[in-house]
């Protein structure tokens, strides 16, 4: 099995992408403020790319959100399904 298709892969890009939606946040908006092309984030929530630790805490960061509380949820997330 490919790590980017493994439930916590998974998981981390169904959280992510809730997490944008919630903050009304458009992939582009987001992108800017990470300083990268917008088909990144579009890629991390297609699951076509993993995020590692530190692009998670600057997702969360530019979110405005706990990244601890936001691996709380990809935690349930994987367990859930």
């Amino acid at each position: 099995m490919k790590a980017r298709r493994s439930p916590a892969a998974k998981a981390v890009a169904v959280v992510l992408k809730r997490a944008r939606a919630g903050e009304k946040i458009s992939q582009r908006e987001l992108a800017a403020h990470l300083k990268r092309p917008h088909s990144v984030i579009g890629m991390i929530e297609s699951q076509q790319r993993q995020v590692n630790v530190p692009e998670f805490l600057a997702i969360a960061e530019a979110l405005d959100t706990d990244p601890i509380e936001l691996f709380r949820q990809v935690v349930h997330e994987r367990d859930s399904h």
